[in-house]
């Protein structure tokens, strides 16, 4: 039976040793669960089109990563594991100026493009005025006169995900570790972990430790360049108000609101590139995420703050996730990288290198997020 070692207990590591798992490998994860890890501070947005990254590469994988979200949730299902906190609300993008206005037509044919290439998750789409998008929404201001709504996007309770693909491991044999682990070498080979003083054997590591891969990846002169980017957010309850089917809300920037059952409302987030691996929650950060929340819903004044969270996101320098085998070390595998869309690409990515692992050819050329583009022929970085 072939043995593998996962760094790393996050959405990406967790789906990557379920998905081995069913391939029917021995797999054992590693997990320091440090605080600030991306996947429990994670707002949980499946958008319907992630027009904001600017990087095409990357564009196949999300439409194959969204297409994979059903699939897992088939899976885990057969396992047993239905509560994984999904659903399907659908999105409103905010206008609330001329400028605005404008842009959510641009949006609007953005969209259709993207959806006639395959991005069948956005759904069907409508321009609404602002009374419209209140409907979805009732506490947006009065200053949105505008919004496209996209009916196909989802939202996902990371921790929920998390504890269910867990589970589901330890059904399947897995094993799961709350300890902190190093990759042992022989030579260039690899021959699995080392954790409190105990060698744990292993055909194949995997490094998928979000912002914490880089010194792991240091330690074995691989170039890990994945840094840390915080992002802060804040929960609110609205007592008496059933926000269980509300969409997510979109503006022209970085924050958001997303709603979940049966009073919660996420506001968020920061995107923070000074942080290093700093977990803090911070004044201004959260006065900056709470003003802007406030702009787009001045109802949410009446919430109770329930909880405030921080995150540290695997930002790699072009954007693109780091995936698949290291060419210096013949078993040892890599799955980090993707910055702020890791709630949607992670499952996929994870599923993409145990198949690879397993010797089964991946559906997505993995070449584009190979560490070797970050490597003159000379060893030299490239960044």
């Amino acid at each position: 039976m072939l043995e593998v070692a996962v760094l790393g207990g996050g959405l990406v590591g967790a789906s990557l040793a379920y998905r081995l798992a069913c391939h029917g490998a021995q797999v054992t994860v590693f997990d320091r669960a440090d605080a600030g890890q991306a996947t429990a501070a994670g707002a949980g947005i499946l958008p319907p089109l992630d027009h904001f990254i600017g990087v095409e590469a990357v564009l196949p994988l999300l439409r194959a990563a969204r297409q994979h979200y059903p699939e897992l949730l088939r899976v885990l299902a057969e396992d047993g594991e239905l509560d994984t906190g999904y659903a399907v609300v659908g999105a409103l993008q905010v206008a609330s100026n001329d400028l605005e206005l404008a842009e959510l037509v641009h949006l609007e044919r953005e969209c259709v493009a993207r959806r006639d290439a395959g991005f069948a998750h956005i759904g069907e789409l409508s321009l609404l005025d602002g009374p419209g998008a209140r409907q979805h929404f009732p506490l947006l201001s009065q200053t949105v006169r505008g919004a496209l709504f996209a009916t196909g996007a989802a939202r996902i309770d990371a921790r929920r995900l998390l504890a269910a693909l867990r589970r589901a491991l330890q059904k399947r044999g897995g094993r799961w570790h709350s300890a902190s682990a190093e990759v042992a070498l022989t030579g260039d080979r690899v021959e699995g972990l080392r954790s409190g003083g105990r060698l744990w054997p292993a055909d194949a590591v995997v490094i998928a430790a979000g912002a914490w891969s880089a010194p792991l990846g240091e330690r074995l002169g691989l170039p890990l360049l994945a840094r840390p980017q915080r992002g802060q957010l804040v929960h609110l309850e609205l007592p008496h108000t059933d926000t269980s089917r509300w969409p997510i809300v979109l503006g022209f920037g970085t924050h958001y609101l997303l709603s979940f059952p049966p009073n919660r409302i996420v506001a968020g987030a920061t995107r923070e590139d000074s942080s290093g691996y700093d977990a803090s929650v911070t004044a201004g950060a959260i006065h900056a995420v709470l003003e802007s929340a406030l702009r787009l819903a001045p109802g949410l004044a009446r919430a109770r703050l329930s909880e405030l969270r921080a995150g540290l996101r695997p930002l790699s320098p072009d954007g693109k996730p780091i995936l698949g085998a290291s060419a210096l070390h013949p078993n040892l595998y890599l799955a980090t990288g993707h910055g702020g869309y890791g709630l949607e690409v992670g499952p996929y990515s994870g599923a993409l290198v145990a198949d690879l692992i397993v010797g089964k050819p991946p559906a997505l050329d993995l070449s584009p997020f190979a560490l070797s583009r970050f490597q003159e022929p000379g060893g030299t970085l490239r960044i």
